[in-house]
């Protein structure tokens, strides 16, 4: 089978061709990193085959959909990162604030060839296609930020986790295949395009001026690949074992922390895949294991051979099950984004109970106050408002309670969705709408029917106290809460 890293990883979006140009542009978008780039290592051995330089471009817009001064600062720190990369490597890294598509278009009026990232979310995937109708050279587009290319995986809307399973497990010796940086074989020209600065974020978040709030939460998160590998390696060393057991419990911190940095592409899923002991898992498989207990070696920076086999597997199962999952349902899902897209079980049974009694209802500024009569949700609440982030498990509860307290079904999606993408750090993300459809029946299948919720999972506080010591919880964000005080935020 072919090792070849690119292989069905790149599609044409125009029939234009190459042509002579000063160099290969790759149009950063998706995957906003230095280091296992698909694209930027596709984009260089073109450049090597054609003898041209390499240049990437990328375009900040003001207007992102519902991006925030937390976004923003985020993503210019890693980007201020990914460019020094870039330069250690000769390439220039060029910064233009605007419409991505008229960035790339421009920068690309002097390319031989655009390459691109793949977007999977509506407007990423238009703005692929307005460059391809608008370049007069061939653009082609490289999956860069999933193990196995969506396509490639299934060629429909999966049911559930179990069906796509076994289709990317079949997979996985195909496309887990590690990717190695080449080294540009020219070096660029004088007139290399010119553009913003990335030494001083402040600055262009002035330029940029995005809504104020929800502010930055540089006390938590600092955007880049460096910050996202000493995560990945702490995790490895530190959590791993763990994880499998202990990953569900809110008051404790077993997870990666990683998900703000595969949404903004500061990290690779291959990468973190191959860290955890993805080759073993796939040695596993093919003894017919399903584990990585059958087989172990060395893979990546920091492996991942001290933990047992059951802990790797969970990992990869939400990084190479559940992640490419979200990504298939927004991928072929239409109106991923609207109440529409709900298996129609799940919609008809929330229907029948849409004029059910509600105990309680919340207006949006108590909820972002965290004022509501249940203290598990209001820690969840503040957790996410002075971080940006929220333990899994939480999250969970945090939207069927939401469910709970307003008054249709279809207001609760919109809602849910609102608060998640203006909050989370990893908010507007393949996941989110994935798991925010799952709040109300994606993926998951008819349970007992009871009030408001009908057949649609239903949780509650006496099952979270139950499974879980909250008050260790309550400890855990009264602590974040005051280190977000200490740091300035209030």
């Amino acid at each position: 089978m072919s090792r070849d890293p690119f292989a069905r990883r790149v599609s044409d979006l125009n029939d234009a061709p190459e042509r002579s140009g000063a160099y290969v542009l790759y149009w950063m978008q998706q995957s906003q990193r230095a280091v296992c780039n698909h694209a930027l290592e596709y984009a260089a051995q073109r450049a090597a085959e054609k003898r041209l330089p390499v240049v990437v471009g990328f375009g900040p817009t003001a207007d992102y959909p519902e991006a925030s001064a937390r976004h923003y600062r985020f993503m210019l720190e890693g980007l201020r990162e990914t460019g020094e990369a870039l330069r250690e490597r000769g390439i220039p890294f060029v910064v233009r604030l605007g419409r991505p598509t008229d960035v790339a278009l421009d920068l690309g009026k002097d390319a031989a060839v655009i390459v691109c990232d793949r977007g999977y979310l509506a407007h990423l995937r238009q703005w692929r296609y307005d460059v391809a109708r608008g370049a007069a050279c061939r653009v082609v587009e490289v999956e860069s930020d999933l193990v196995v290319p969506v396509e490639e995986a299934s060629s429909k809307q999966e049911y559930a986790a179990r069906t796509i399973r076994p289709k990317l497990h079949r997979r996985l010796r195909e496309f887990l295949v590690p990717l190695d940086a080449r080294k540009p074989q020219r070096q660029p020209a004088a007139g290399t395009p010119g553009g913003e600065s990335l030494d001083d974020p402040d600055r262009l978040m002035e330029k940029l001026a995005p809504a104020a709030e929800p502010a930055a939460v540089p006390r938590f998160f600092t955007g880049g690949y460096r910050h996202a590998r000493e995560r990945l390696d702490r995790f490895i060393s530190d959590r791993l074992p763990d994880y499998e057991s202990a990953r569900n419990e809110p008051g404790l911190d077993v997870g990666t922390g990683l998900s703000p940095y595969l949404h903004f592409g500061q990290i690779s899923s291959l990468e973190v895949a191959l860290a955890v002991g993805g080759a073993e898992f796939v040695a596993g498989l093919e003894a017919g294991s399903g584990t990585m207990s059958h087989a172990r070696g060395s893979v990546g920076m920091r492996t991942a051979s001290h933990a047992p086999a059951s802990a790797r597997d969970a990992l990869l199962e939400e990084l190479l099950v559940r992640r490419e999952l979200a990504h298939n349902f927004v991928w072929y899902a239409r109106g991923y984004d609207r109440y529409d897209c709900l298996p129609q079980w799940a919609r008809a049974t929330l229907q029948e109970h849409a004029d059910d009694r509600r105990s309680y209802r919340y207006t949006d500024a108590q909820l972002v106050a965290a004022q509501t009569h249940d203290r598990h949700w209001n820690n969840a609440m503040r957790e996410m408002r002075e971080t940006g982030f929220m333990h899994n498990y939480m999250r969970m509860y945090w939207g069927k309670k939401i469910i709970e307290w307003t008054d249709d079904p279809e207001q609760a999606f919109a809602r849910i969705l609102r608060l998640n993408n203006r909050w989370f750090l990893d908010g507007r993300d393949a996941n989110s709408y994935a798991n925010v459809s799952w709040l109300f029946g994606l993926h998951d299948r008819p349970w007992t029917e009871r009030p408001v919720f009908g057949k649609v999972r239903y949780m509650n506080a006496a099952g979270l106290e139950r499974k879980f010591d909250m008050d260790r919880y309550q400890a855990k964000v009264d602590r974040l809460c005051a280190e977000a005080r200490g740091a300035g935020r209030s």
